[in-house]
Formats: structure tokens, C-alpha cells, sequence
């Protein structure tokens, strides 16, 4: 029986399920939304600003904060929902990254009073908007100049009740002076500021000269604070492709005579307590040993992080350590996706400054259609005047002798010979302004605005006017609001600074211990020919045993697929009456996690080998657990597909000796295992085992004194190897 609603009436389709392929869900649902993010919400337009950010201006442009005085800031986000109901709170926060008090622009637009919190701090959020105060920055009539002209395109807002601007006619390229972060659905931008007199400079330059060379008038990005690492490739990229990276470092000042650095000003892409946080970290795993005390003492002066040094550190050295190590030293990734004509394009510098001077020029062209349209039409309103000069009387007359006053204006064009426009505009003159003085005045601004008209349509005609006027007001907009540049660039900076971290750590021969248990003792030569016996914990004893230096980096592959790296010179030097270091604690290792071998290197060379229950070997270079990024714990060390049998490290390529539990022995020359780069691989085959036979050892052939070795020697693998002879079991039992 169907299932009916009331009265019998039949419900269509009620329990049964309908098909609808994921494609026409994507195309019908997911692919508006994407679209929406991406041309209304997301991305910049060519005049520089996302949606959010071009309502909120115009909402204070209209409530007349760009002359008055400054209002709370509660009235301007209520003002401003009239054009964008997406909440207070983001529009708060569209308007507190805007202010001059959060910090976060170059070229901020909102003149703020109160508390806008700091771009820097992540802490030092900004007050409630009923306590705040803001208007406009007087930049920002560069923003809104001749908007009232026609020179853009104006929308009804979501209700229809208003209108607002697509675009605002800026006379300067707003899309590069200001930090522009945006994430679409696919797709991103990520665009840098550029200090505004050399902006409008470089501007100038390319509508001269098309290939002008943009590194000459614009040498790099600037910010708000920090100083840029010059790198002439990737600004090239940058400037021509839209793509690259900015090295930005914090700037600071040593405190002469009281072992003391300032940091002043920090990079854009972080913040104060996100670099005390990597510095305190640095300090408590031994990483960074010169610093005594650390203090954040922002104020009303701006930011200032203090650092105490201990006596006799080179704070020079100790901020080139600390570049490297914490993100006083950070890159800014550029991506200069901009919305032109509502399509999302990836575009250098170059072509960024094309496309807005294109803007521009038909901004100046419409203001200039408005400009001429209004002074067409005074003057054929004043040309209409000037006809009753003739005879003032018989307009008089005109108008006294007409019986009803719809035929006022039809009788003075018969009259004079004009159009029903001027008519009407003759018959409106007050009789106050019936007297040859007033209209001679009038009519004195004909010549003056055929003269303008003349000129105005000469601008129109010549497209060299329009670029000239476009470059006087670039010029004016430098002179008036461009200041020096707030990010000093850093060209050829010494090599030493780069090798600054190694040569602070200190080369000198170690002997190291490894406990079953997971105790390390680093032991130098002076204290090792002194020593005892060593200190261990009851029932350990010493399994690994190695000769090396200071400076290399210790391997601790443990029994969760996990490797754990560090630093010798992180580890401090122990003696032989010590217990040691237990590495598990030490490194931050998982509870219950342990340490099945340790690797000495200083240059990843060589080879890991794993082998498995299965008989499997994965031959895996060490050079694949090396990380630019310095990193203290990798994931998938090895596989975790089967149980381990045996881990080995080999430096160079050798003959193995593999034992099984059924008593055969095989050697196999490691070259005849091939290497694999992922370090999780289950690797390839080597022994040929039989139900609940395993691996029972791994040892280098030539460790062995083996009677007849060819006897065990095999040329093709897998292999099952031969039964130990009776003169080889002993040598084989010694070594287990």
C-alpha cells in the first residue's frame, strides 16, 4: 500500500530511494558555493580590496567620517550591515586590521582610537567595538575621488534598499601598497606591500616605458617592521610571475655595556609570543645556552622583546644562531592572485600595474564623459539665456500675455527660437534675476565652458592626455602620503652567517656508551682514562660502543617504526661514574616506546638494513632520514607490515652472514640487495624460510672463521643457505 497524507492523498515517490550522481551534486551545489567564495568573498579585486573591506569604506565614506569627527565603532559596524549581514564580529575585525593601532598594514585606512590590539601579539587582542572610536585616513580620499562621477559601476545591496560601488576609482595601485591574505575554495593569494612612494614611482615608469626594469625604482616588498633578505632571483620571480618567497628577519639593537639585544620589530608572518615560545624551547632542550632571561616589554612605545645574555656572548652570533632556529627569521610566500573582470588570475608585478593602469584610464575617461556631459548641458542652458538678452521685454511680455501656464514654455520657444530645455529654464529665473546685469554674468561662462568643453573632448581623443593625468595624480599621491621605506633590505650578507650554528658547536673526540636499557653517556678522552668501572642500573649492561665526535648527530630507531635524531653537542658530556642520559625522557619519547639501535653519522652516509620475520630485507639508505629542516622525530622509520628480526647499520657495502633458526647460514653480499628511497618499504626477498622458521642472527661475514665460506656463499636471491657444518657451529655459537 503507498503511503498516503490525509484524506488519501498520495505522497510522490515517499520510501523509495532516488539516484543522483556525485558529478550533478558537485556542478548543482558545490560549484556555486566554490564560485561565491572565490569572486565574492576571498580573493582582491584589481582596485585592491575583497568585498568585506570595500563596504566598510564606503559605509564610513557615506556616513561623512572621511572630514568629521571620529564615531564609535559599534555605530559604524551596525552603518555597515545595511551592505554585508555576514555579523558584527567580522566586520569588527575587517575594520580592526584596517587601523592605524593594530599595526598590520603599511598604508592603514582607518584612523583608530582605543584599543585595536597588535598585529604582532597574538595575546594583545583589540577592545570591544563599543569602546573604540574610528573615521577614514586621509589617504583615503584617494580612494573615493570622483566616485559621485560615474567613474564606477554602482550595484543594489543584498535588499535592494541602497546601492554600493563594484569598485573604488583609487588614483594609486591600493592591490600592492597593503598585506593581502585570502583563501578560496582551490585556490589563494597571498600578496605583499610595497613601500607607496615606490609604488606610484615604478607605476610612472611602466606607463612610460613598458619594459622598465622594476628592481631599479622598486628594489623589494616593505613592511610594516623587519628587515629583507635581498635575493635578486626570487624578486625577479616575483616581479614578472607573481610567485616567490621574502626572507624577512627581526631587527634589533645590542644594549652596549649590559650584555642585553632589543628586538624592535619582527616579521609580518609572525608573532611575539610564537618566537618567545621556539626561543624558550631552544633554552630548555639545550639547543641555546647563552641566553640568561627573556622579557616581553611591549608598551605604548611599541614592541620590545628583551634578551639577557650570559656574560662574554657575541650577541651578534647568538641573533645569527637564532635566525636559523626560531622565526626572528621567516619567509613570506607570494601569490598574486587577483579577481580581474571577476576572473581569478596569477600575475607578476608587471602585468598587476598594467591591468590597474587600464582600470584607471577608464576611471579618468568617465569622470571625464561626466565632466563634459555637465558642461554640455550649462552650456545649452546659458545658450538659452543669452537668446532672451536680445529683448528682455518680450520674454516679459511673453510670459504676462499667456493665459494659462502650460503655455508659458511653448510661447518663449516660439518666441526665441529655442528648445523646450532652455524654455523651461528661462521661465524658472526669478523675477529678481530679470535684469541685464544678472544675465550678462550668466552668460559670460559660455566662453568659458566652450573652451572646456573643447578641451575635455580633446582628452577624450588622445589617450596620452589621459595617461598624463593619470601620472600627475601618481605623482601628487607620492608627494602627499609616501614615506621612507620601513624595512631596510640586506644585500651580501657574509657567509659566516650562514655557517654562524656550526661553528659554535664545539669539535672534540667522544667515546659513546649505549645501554640496553637506553642510557647514553657521552664520555670524553681526559675524563675516560681516569675512569672506573662504569655506573649502570641493575641487570643493564653496555650493548653499543663507538669512538666519534662531538659534532655529529645520533639515530635512535625504536620498536614504534619511529627514529628520534639529536645532536651530540646537545648532549651533555657525562663520566664513567655516572648513570648517563636516558634517551627516552630525554627525546620525548612515547610511553612505552624503546630504543632498539643507535646510529652515529655526520653525514648520512651508508646504508640501514631491516630484516624480517617473513625472510624480507629493506636495504634503505641513511641519506633518507636526513631533513633540511632539522627535524627531532620521524614517522615510518621502517615497515610495520611484519614483525622485525634483525636492524643493521653498514657504512659502506659487505658481505653478511644470515643465520636461521633451522640451522643453516647463508652469505649475502649487500650489494646484491637493491635500496630502497621509501623508508617504510617492505623491501625484497633474501632468505627462503619455512613455517615457524626466523632470522636467529645477522653478522658480517668477515667477522666469522669459517672453514670452507663458499660452501654458504649464494648467487641469486632468495635463498634457503646450507646446513652448518659441525667445525662452523662453534665459531657461529660464540658470536650469538
Amino acid at each position: 500500500m503507498r503511503p498516503q497524507l490525509g484524506d488519501g492523498v498520495e505522497i510522490l515517490n515517499a520510501g523509495s530511494v532516488l539516484e543522483d550522481p556525485i558529478t550533478r551534486t558537485l556542478e548543482t551545489n558545490y560549484m556555486p558555493y566554490a564560485m561565491s567564495v572565490i569572486v565574492s568573498r576571498a580573493l582582491p579585486e584589481i582596485d585592491g580590496f575583497k568585498p568585506a573591506h570595500r563596504k566598510l569604506l564606503y559605509t564610513m565614506y557615506e556616513m561623512g567620517l572621511l572630514k568629521g569627527a571620529r564615531t564609535k565603532s559599534a555605530n559604524i559596524v551596525g552603518s555597515t550591515m545595511h551592505l554585508n549581514p555576514h555579523g558584527d564580529a567580522a566586520i569588527y575585525d575587517t575594520m580592526v586590521r584596517m587601523g592605524r593601532g593594530n599595526e598590520s598594514l603599511l598604508v592603514p585606512f582607518v584612523d583608530s582610537k582605543g584599543n585595536f590590539g597588535k598585529a604582532y601579539s597574538r595575546d594583545m587582542s583589540c577592545a570591544a567595538a563599543r569602546y573604540t572610536e574610528a573615521k577614514l585616513e586621509s589617504v583615503c580620499e584617494e580612494l573615493f575621488r570622483d566616485i559621485d562621477k560615474e567613474t564606477v559601476d554602482f550595484v543594489p545591496n543584498y535588499d535592494s534598499t541602497t546601492t554600493e560601488p563594484t569598485l573604488l576609482p583609487v588614483t594609486f595601485p591600493t592591490i600592492l601598497a597593503n598585506n593581502t591574505l585570502g583563501i578560496a575554495v582551490g585556490m589563494a593569494c597571498n600578496i605583499c606591500s610595497f613601500n607607496l612612494a615606490e609604488l606610484c614611482a615604478t607605476t610612472v615608469a611602466l606607463m612610460k616605458d613598458e619594459h622598465h626594469d622594476i628592481g631599479t625604482t622598486m628594489p623589494a616588498p616593505d613592511f610594516v617592521g623587519g628587515q629583507i633578505v635581498y635575493d635578486e632571483a626570487q624578486m625577479r620571480e616575483i616581479y614578472e610571475n607573481g610567485r616567490g618567497s621574502v626572507k624577512v628577519r627581526a631587527r634589533y639593537n645590542a644594549v652596549p655595556g649590559e650584555n642585553m639585544i632589543e628586538v624592535t620589530q619582527i616579521p609580518p608572518t609572525t608573532t611575539v609570543e610564537a618566537i618567545m615560545d621556539k626561543i624558550a624551547e631552544l633554552v630548555k632542550t639545550g639547543k641555546v645556552k647563552e641566553i640568561s632571561d627573556m622579557r616581553d616589554e611591549t608598551d605604548l612605545n611599541g614592541l620590545k622583546l628583551t634578551l639577557d645574555l650570559k656574560r662574554g656572548v657575541d650577541a651578534d652570533k647568538l641573533m645569527a644562531k637564532l635566525f636559523k632556529a626560531t622565526p626572528l627569521e621567516d619567509s613570506f610566500s607570494c601569490n598574486f592572485n587577483i579577481l580581474v573582470s571577476g576572473q581569478p588570475r596569477v600575475m607578476g608585478v608587471r602585468e598587476i600595474l598594467k591591468e590597474w593602469t587600464a582600470f584607471r584610464v577608464e576611471c579618468v575617461r568617465r569622470r571625464t564623459y561626466y565632466d563634459l556631459h555637465g558642461k554640455e548641458k550649462r552650456l545649452h542652458l546659458l545658450q538659452g539665456l543669452a537668446a532672451i538678452l536680445l529683448d528682455i521685454d518680450k520674454a516679459i511680455r511673453i510670459i504676462r500675455t499667456t493665459e494659462e501656464e502650460t503655455e508659458v514654455v511653448p510661447n518663449l520657444m516660439i518666441g526665441f527660437g529655442i528648445d523646450e530645455v532652455q524654455a523651461d529654464y528661462v521661465a524658472e529665473i526669478k523675477l529678481r534675476h530679470l535684469n541685464r546685469e544678472y544675465i550678462l554674468k550668466r552668460t559670460g561662462e559660455i566662453e568659458q565652458l566652450e573652451k572646456d568643453i573643447a578641451d575635455l573632448n580633446d582628452v577624450l581623443a588622445k589617450p596620452a592626455r589621459i595617461r598624463r593625468i593619470i601620472i600627475n595624480e601618481l605623482n601628487d599621491v607620492a608627494k602627499k602620503y609616501g614615506k621612507p621605506r620601513c624595512s631596510e633590505i640586506l644585500y651580501d650578507l657574509p657567509e659566516e652567517d650562514a655557517a654562524a650554528e656550526e661553528e659554535a658547536v664545539p669539535d672534540y673526540p667522544v667515546t659513546v656508551f649505549f645501554t640496553r636499557e637506553g642510557y647514553f653517556k657521552k664520555i670524553p678522552p681526559q675524563s675516560l682514562r681516569t675512569a672506573g668501572a662504569h655506573k649502570l642500573k641493575e641487570g643493564d649492561e653496555i650493548i653499543q660502543q663507538l669512538e666519534t665526535r662531538n659534532n655529529v648527530e645520533a639515530l635512535f630507531f625504536t620498536d614504534k617504526q619511529q627514529v628520534y635524531k639529536v645532536r651530540l653537542a646537545e648532549l651533555e658530556d657525562g663520566k664513567v661514574a655516572q648513570m648517563g642520559i636516558f634517551i627516552p625522557g630525554r627525546l620525548g619519547m612515547d610511553e612505552g616506546e624503546n630504543v632498539l639501535s643507535m646510529v652515529i653519522t655526520g653525514d648520512y652516509s651508508g646504508f640501514m638494513l631491516f630484516f624480517f620475520a617473513s625472510g624480507k630485507c629493506a636495504k634503505i639508505p641513511l641519506s633518507s632520514y636526513a631533513t633540511k629542516q632539522n627535524r627531532r622525530k620521524l614517522l615510518k622509520a621502517y615497515s610495520d607490515k611484519e614483525p622485525l628480526a634483525m636492524m643493521l647499520y653498514l657504512p659502506e657495502e659487505t658481505e653478511l652472514a644470515i643465520r636461521t633458526s633451522a640451522s643453516r647460514m647463508l652469505l649475502v653480499g649487500t650489494a646484491q640487495i637493491a635500496a630502497k628511497t621509501t623508508r617504510d618499504s617492505q623491501g625484497v626477498a633474501v632468505v627462503t624460510l619455512k613455517k615457524n622458521q626466523t632470522i636467529a642472527s645477522v653478522v658480517p661475514a668477515d667477522s666469522l672463521e669459517l672453514a670452507n665460506p663458499h660452501r654458504y656463499r649464494v648467487r641469486s636471491l632468495p635463498a634457503t643457505g646450507a646446513l652448518i657444518r659441525a667445525e662452523d657451529e662453534g665459531e657461529q655459537m660464540s658470536l650469538l
